[in-house]
């Protein structure tokens, strides 16, 4: 089976950041796949599901009710490495530049959010108790800190590999 696209990033490189991970033709439209890399893969621990799945919660209820975003997001959410998280948007020309001003909005109200998290309890949320508002703070927060503060081409673009991979 041929390789997917994101297996072809080389994680031993990658630095947290946000990248255009991919672009999918559907039927006539474009979608676009960003990485938010959160965590060094393979570099520093990952994060607790409690923190993911808080910032799932927040980051996606941020998205869908932002008045200029919401028509875009198709889907934000967790990596199963638990180093980051993918939002798919309706691709408008957009590139990792294009969403740093969203994506600082919305760390900056996770990091500063307080009260119920949206949609956790039993009738909204297969899985509401698994939560930590504490640990979403200090993520979000540290992305801000780490990545989009002082956002630079190294954290917009994926690294190249020195070899590709043989077929």
């Amino acid at each position: 089976m041929e390789k997917i696209a994101s297996f072809k990033v080389d994680h031993m490189k990658l630095l947290p950041g946000l990248y255009v991970s991919r672009i999918d033709k559907v039927n006539s439209e474009e979608v676009i796949t960003f990485d938010i890399r959160i965590t060094k893969p393979n570099g520093e621990d990952v994060m607790d599901t409690g923190s993911i799945h808080t910032i799932e919660h927040i980051g996606a209820t941020f998205l869908r009710n932002n008045p200029l975003w919401k028509d875009k997001v198709i889907y934000f959410g967790p990596m199963g490495c638990r180093t980051g998280f993918y939002l798919i948007l309706v691709n408008n020309n957009y590139n990792s530049n294009s969403i740093v001003d969203i994506m600082t909005e919305m760390f900056i109200y996770i990091q500063s959010f307080e009260g119920a998290i949206p949609g956790a309890t039993k009738e909204d949320c297969g899985n509401y108790s698994d939560m930590n508002l504490v640990g979403a703070k200090y993520y979000a927060k540290k992305y801000l800190n780490e990545v989009l503060d002082n956002i630079t081409n190294t954290r917009l673009q994926y690294p190249k590999k020195e070899v590709e991979d043989e077929e």
